[in-house]
C-alpha cells in the first residue's frame, strides 16, 4: 500500500476535536495500534472511529466522539510534530527526518522532499504505522523546508 494514497479502510467521520474544536483528520486504527503505549491501547475501542487533532495549542492528539474518548501525547510512544516543538522530533518518522536534520539540510543541494519521494515511490514508507498523524509526512516536510526558506 502506498502511504501516500488516501486509505479507504477508515469510515469517514467528520468531528470537531472536543478541546479545541478543529476539525479532526480521520486515522485509521493501525496508526494508534502502532504508536498508543501497551497500557492505554488496552483501553482502545476497535469499533470506534478515530481522528487526529493537528492543533498544535491542543494537548489532544486523538479522540473518538463514541464515549468521549481522548489521548494526549503522553499517551504515545514517540513525539507528535504537530504538538512537540522540540529540534530533534521526527518531522517524517519513516526515514526519520528531524528538525534539526531538516534544518541541516538547508542551504546545501540536499532536497530531503525528494529524497522522501523517491522512498515512497519505492515502496518503502509506512506512514500509517510511523507517523501520528496516520497519513504521508510530505506536507508537513515541505511546509518546514519553506519555512526556512522564508526566514
Amino acid at each position: 500500500m502506498d502511504c501516500c494514497a488516501p486509505f479507504n479502510n477508515t469510515r469517514a467521520v467528520k468531528m470537531d476535536c472536543p478541546s479545541c474544536g478543529e476539525k479532526g483528520k480521520n486515522v485509521q486504527l493501525i496508526t494508534l495500534k502502532s504508536l498508543l503505549k501497551a497500557s492505554v491501547l488496552e483501553t482502545i475501542a476497535p469499533e470506534n472511529s478515530y481522528l487526529f487533532c493537528s492543533n498544535s495549542a491542543c494537548s489532544i492528539v486523538y479522540f473518538s466522539g463514541k464515549h468521549s474518548q481522548t489521548f494526549i501525547e503522553s499517551d504515545m510512544k514517540v513525539p507528535v510534530y504537530q504538538k512537540n516543538f522540540s529540534m530533534d522530533v521526527p518531522v517524517c518518522y519513516c526515514f526519520d527526518w528531524t528538525r534539526e536534520r531538516l534544518l541541516q539540510t538547508a542551504g546545501t543541494n540536499q532536497q530531503p522532499a525528494d529524497q522522501i519521494k523517491a522512498h515512497v515511490q519505492a515502496g518503502r514508507c509506512g506512514c500509517e504505522v510511523n507517523n501520528p498523524q496516520g497519513a504521508c509526512c510530505l506536507g508537513n516536510v515541505s511546509s518546514f523546508v519553506r519555512g526556512l526558506k522564508e526566514v
